[in-house]
């Protein structure tokens, strides 16, 4: 907020040229730092506004957190039960699995057209637009006009099949996804319930006598049973794992989804991998972080200002608290 900031935002857009901001609407603009004024600096700026509800429309100034933008996106219509209604899913859909991908997705399209032309670009990134794509299968049904809404425990993914979790003897859980024809016999087969094999899902009407039968047999057993019980037959049924489990899984080692990575000090912390495997390149665990302010006097000094010109501002204010 400090006016003599803006010089040094001015120099930084000759080395940067990707900006990301996760204001409300507006603030950037009251901050003198709107896309029209930056990109007049550097015409190549491709500049990200990651919000809850978007740039423009009735909502792009109201607060909200994952759960609003799962609520308003429809999700949670029929993410639940019907006993229970909607439920909770522990972790971040749209922050992370929308605004971030997204966010990344779009910056990366905005690079590729930028070397294409040498234009740069504003992208608006909304957190619930992003979430109205998870409704690839159930949405078929409602903008096809079939007559029927989507609802809790209606669909072959949310409850309307035997697609679900079931829990065992010790009190844990295993889950099955065999919604494919081989995969339910041989799931059915293995419970020796083969009386509910009846095509490729359980037949209309059945499916409440099917779900209690099929979980009166998992609860006769302990979860380690029924992974040594499934270790060998395809029926797309697996364990539910806390964190650490998953964590310290063969899946996790082989996979290398953990790496130590120096932290402040040089001390190793452990940190997660970036998922994606590539042919040709691997990335690069440089450092997981480092106390606020450490590089600021390294980045002033790369961009041209004197240790004078530097103490000055630090005495005015422009750096905030941090000590640098």
């Amino acid at each position: 907020k400090n006016k003599e900031s803006f010089s040094i935002i001015e120099r930084l857009l000759n080395h940067y040229d990707i900006i990301i901001e996760q204001f409300r609407p507006g603030v950037m603009n009251r901050l003198g730092l709107s896309y029209e004024r930056l990109s007049s600096i550097n015409p190549g700026l491709i500049y990200c506004s990651l919000t809850g509800y978007g740039q423009t429309g009735p909502l792009k100034d109201r607060a909200g957190h994952d759960i609003n933008y799962l609520s308003l996106s429809g999700i949670m219509g029929y993410s639940g039960t019907k006993k229970g209604g909607p439920t909770l899913m522990g972790i971040q859909i749209a922050d992370v699995g929308s605004g971030s991908n997204n966010a990344i997705i779009g910056i990366l399209a905005a690079v590729i057209y930028r070397m294409r032309t040498g234009k740069g670009q504003h992208i608006d990134v909304s957190m619930t637009d992003g979430l109205f794509p998870y409704h690839a299968v159930c949405a078929t049904k409602e903008l096809g006009g079939g007559g029927e809404s989507v609802g809790y425990e209606t669909e072959p993914l949310n409850g309307g099949s035997l697609y679900g979790f079931y829990k065992t003897a010790d009190e844990r859980y295993i889950s099955f996804g065999g919604l494919e024809p081989q995969f339910f016999s041989a799931f059915c087969k293995a419970l020796g319930v083969e009386d509910l094999i009846e095509g490729t899902v359980v037949q209309p009407g059945r499916l409440d006598e099917a779900k209690r039968k099929v979980a009166e047999v998992i609860r006769t057993k302990p979860m380690d049973y029924w992974v040594e019980k499934f270790k060998d037959i395809d029926a797309c049924v697996e364990p539910v794992l806390s964190l650490s489990e998953a964590a310290s899984s063969d899946l996790a080692r082989d996979r290398g989804l953990f790496v130590d990575v120096p932290g402040p000090g040089g001390k190793p912390i452990t940190q997660i991998a970036h998922p994606v495997k590539f042919s040709e390149c691997s990335p690069e665990y440089k450092r997981a972080g480092c106390e606020l302010g450490k590089d600021t006097l390294d980045v002033m000094q790369s961009l041209g200002y004197s240790s004078h010109e530097i103490e000055g501002m630090k005495s005015k204010g422009v750096f905030g608290g941090i000590t640098i």
